[in-house]
């Protein structure tokens, strides 16, 4: 099995422990690839950086599919509900995962509430969007920010992992919490600290997209389209894709 794994920002560092992540979980046998788009944002802290680096992974996924290069049997996209989806369940034939819904199908699977700890205050609303979208929200109980960008926490673990679980730790004693989602890929490596200081499960969006596309491939499932995943109509596209009209190869 051979699974694409989509960092949306371009931080080298962020890829790296994306990729770490997610081979983590993965069973013998399941090959990761991870990668990021060839143009975006360095990190994702707004709405028009979310909506630029859903561009760059379709992008990134057009030219493979051009190229006839596209080789896999799922695709993770390691954004917490930055967008994307939709467009690349349209493209493919082959299931994608966007890890938001993954880590609160998997909360909801363990705990009876769960909440998000995720990067600035203005990544809230979209988070909620996502669960409510997905229809995960009535098992949420919080969406909480610990106050630090997407390149703060890449630059600064150890504070990262400090605000995070003082966050957790609230949204646990203050808003009923029994489980807690990290609400950014680059929070991989939280989990341990949250359930050894606070006392409850924390799930990983990255670890559990890969163990629920794992288990949706071996059931022999993909996305159905018969409906709105259905191939799009084939309109006249200029300059796409992108990357290769602008030249850009890596």
């Amino acid at each position: 099995m051979r699974i694409l794994v989509l960092n949306p920002n371009t931080s080298p560092t962020m890829t790296a422990e994306i990729a770490a992540a997610a081979t983590a979980a993965a069973h013998p046998g399941t090959d990761i690839v991870c990668s990021a788009p060839r143009f975006g944002s360095t990190a994702i802290d707004s709405a028009a950086e979310s909506y630029l680096s859903a561009v760059g992974m379709m992008d990134a996924v057009a030219t493979l599919l051009g190229d006839g290069a596209f080789d896999y049997d799922a695709v993770v996209l390691a954004g917490f509900g930055e967008h994307g989806r939709d467009a690349l369940a349209e493209m493919l034939t082959v299931p994608v995962f966007d890890i938001a819904e993954c880590a609160a199908h998997v909360a909801a699977l363990i705990g009876r509430r769960f909440s998000v700890v995720t990067t600035l205050a203005r990544s809230i609303a979209p988070i909620e969007d996502r669960l409510l979208l997905a229809g995960l929200d009535a098992h949420c109980a919080s969406v909480r920010a610990c106050g630090l960008g997407t390149a703060e926490v890449d630059a600064d673990p150890a504070g990262a992992v400090r605000a995070i679980v003082e966050e957790a730790a609230r949204a646990v004693t203050e808003d009923g919490a029994d489980v807690i989602c990290l609400g950014c890929a680059g929070m991989a490596g939280v989990t341990t600290a949250i359930s050894d200081e606070v006392g409850v499960p924390a799930v990983d969006g990255v670890a559990a997209a890969v163990a629920l596309a794992q288990a949706v491939v071996g059931l022999g499932l993909s996305t159905s389209k018969a409906g709105v995943y259905a191939p799009g109509p084939d309109n006249p596209r200029s300059h796409w894709p992108l990357s290769r009209a602008l030249g850009i190869s890596s």
